[in-house]
């Protein structure tokens, strides 16, 4: 990527919310920034959240989704995901800003005497904290992009309006291009769309002293430009600077709407540069997205959020994908991990057992591995996937009451066991296995060959590992070590000889594909499908 802002400051775009929470900004955030990387500019793009928790590890993935990792171990809600198939950049430690996380770092500073007995403020302390967040997080960025959680006028996020209202002040107005995203229902009744939730919320945002720049209007259909303009018109905004994205279909899809809507000659004029972004490979992706294919495979997800979209978020996009460029249809069947049978398995063409914690559907997990090893079936372990497979394999070997230290297996039956120098901390969080590691691939084994080389990085998120004593076992029930830590101490990932497709691994590759560069795990077992 080269640099195309090297005489110049960072410019940074800042991306807020009105009417109600979950109206669009992550995607909309992301999708500017594809459209700028497409335009040559190394972007940068980060979360900012008001919520009081110091990190996302914790949080319910039924309430908030899928919890994501960075490659340097920090646990992030589902938009740094978002951001990261966009923009196919990996973002870090500095892209998520929660309150809690902030809080404690001024308490520490204050109770060690970092503030030589003077008060402690919500300004400036706080709000110059957020700005150095900010400033940390863009280092080396032509574009920081900055996504504000929650709606404008929380009480909660009201210290973060002021950050980056403030923020212009010390990078300099002409360098901050601030959107806001409002919400505009549709009164079924009256079939009218109504302006006026999105009226307040721009008053709101004015009240806290911030004019945006761009001012989009998410509707659940494309609407009248008078909508637009009458939104301007009650807001004292440029009326061409508001625009209209409605739903559409796919999240792929937002970057082609934010383009007609006509935000590119606010962005060309933000940037100082009218070139035109090279899109030809989300195109290309459009394309066969949404081509009918003539084969249609059908892909079983063995989960306990059955249903749930946004707690296997990862897991759908990278499968979604991988049927994209292998050019077939695909179908995501949930099954219900607590009550999944073999005639549930029998009725796809291949199964995938994601990640989890708790013992709430895992025995269900491990029938899907077994159906799988005994029938061929083609499987995809990810992390909790891969230990269910391990167990399953040991039970076949021989070994029945084979299990999981996490799930109340003793010594003698633990072939997964609790992580060295982890025993006791169960049940806190943040003394996991977190982030990238390296593997080394076995020299001939299928994993080597879908990676196409000896060694891989892939993130982690998990505290227990395969036991190695019960080796044997596992390898009589059908399974071989593929992969393991460089020392040979930790198993990475296993693989059954004998299956078309039988690969698990104790990572979670789901965080590192893209739509634009499908992760090789779930490009090959679509693949195997076909």
């Amino acid at each position: 990527m080269r640099n195309k802002n090297t005489e110049k400051s960072c410019k940074y775009i800042f991306v807020t919310g009105g009417v109600l929470s979950g109206v669009g900004k992550g995607i909309t955030a992301a999708s500017i920034g594809a459209i700028l990387k497409a335009k040559g500019y190394k972007v940068s793009i980060q979360k900012c959240d008001p919520y009081l928790n110091v990190d996302a590890g914790l949080l319910n993935p039924v309430e908030h989704g899928e919890c994501f990792v960075t490659h340097d171990g920090k646990e992030t809600d589902l938009d740094l995901g978002h951001y990261e198939r966009f923009l196919d950049f990996e973002t870090s430690k500095y892209s998520s800003v929660l309150s809690g996380a902030l809080y404690q770092e001024l308490i520490d500073k204050e109770r060690s005497g970092g503030f030589h007995g003077k008060t402690v403020q919500m300004v400036p302390h706080f709000t110059d904290l957020v700005q150095e967040k900010i400033e940390k997080a863009a280092e080396g960025s032509d574009i920081h992009i900055v996504e504000i959680g929650g709606t404008v006028g929380d009480y909660e996020g009201l210290s973060f309006i002021e950050a980056i209202r403030l923020f212009a002040n010390r990078v300099g107005r002409g360098n901050c291009l601030y959107v806001h995203v409002v919400y505009v229902p549709w009164i079924n009744t009256s079939k009218e769309l109504k302006t006026k939730p999105a009226q307040n919320a721009l008053k709101d945002l004015r009240g806290f002293g911030i004019i945006p720049d761009v001012v989009v209007c998410r509707t659940e259909r494309p609407a009248p430009r008078a909508i637009c303009e009458k939104i301007a018109a009650f807001s004292g905004i440029d009326k061409e600077a508001v625009l209209n994205l409605p739903d559409i279909e796919s999240v792929y899809d937002v970057p082609f709407n934010v383009l007609k809507s006509g935000v590119l000659e606010i962005l060309n004029r933000f940037v100082g540069d009218d070139s035109d972004p090279d899109m030809s490979k989300w195109k290309e992706f459009s394309r066969l997205r949404g081509k009918e294919w003539a084969k249609t495979v059908r892909v079983g997800l063995v989960a306990k959020y059955v249903g749930n979209d946004d707690a296997y978020i990862c897991v759908t996009e990278a499968l979604k994908a991988a049927a994209a460029w292998n050019k077939v249809n695909i179908e995501i069947e949930w099954i219900n991990a607590e009550e999944a049978t073999g005639k549930d398995f029998a009725r796809v063409d291949g199964l995938v057992v994601p990640g989890g914690f708790g013992t709430r559907g895992v025995e269900g997990k491990i029938k899907a591995a077994e159906y799988a090893l005994e029938t061929g079936k083609p499987y995809l372990g990810l992390c909790l996937g891969m230990q269910c497979a391990v167990v399953a394999a040991a039970r076949r070997g021989g070994l029945k009451s084979a299990g999981s230290e996490e799930f109340g297996a003793k010594e003698g039956e633990n072939v997964i066991y609790i992580m060295e120098g982890q025993r006791g901390k169960e049940s806190t969080g943040g003394t996991m296995r977190l982030g990238d590691y390296v593997a080394k691939l076995k020299e001939g084994s299928k994993t080597q060959g879908v990676y196409g080389k000896d060694e891989v990085v892939e993130r982690h998120r998990h505290r227990y590992e395969v036991n190695q004593k019960y080796l044997l076992e596992v390898e009589k029930g059908g399974l071989i070590v593929s992969g393991t830590s460089p020392d040979g101490k930790l198993v990475e990932f296993v693989e059954a000889p004998e299956c078309k497709f039988f690969v698990a691994t104790q990572a979670h590759p789901e965080f590192k594909s893209r739509p634009l560069d499908v992760h090789p795990l779930f490009r090959e077992f679509v693949k195997s499908l076909k």
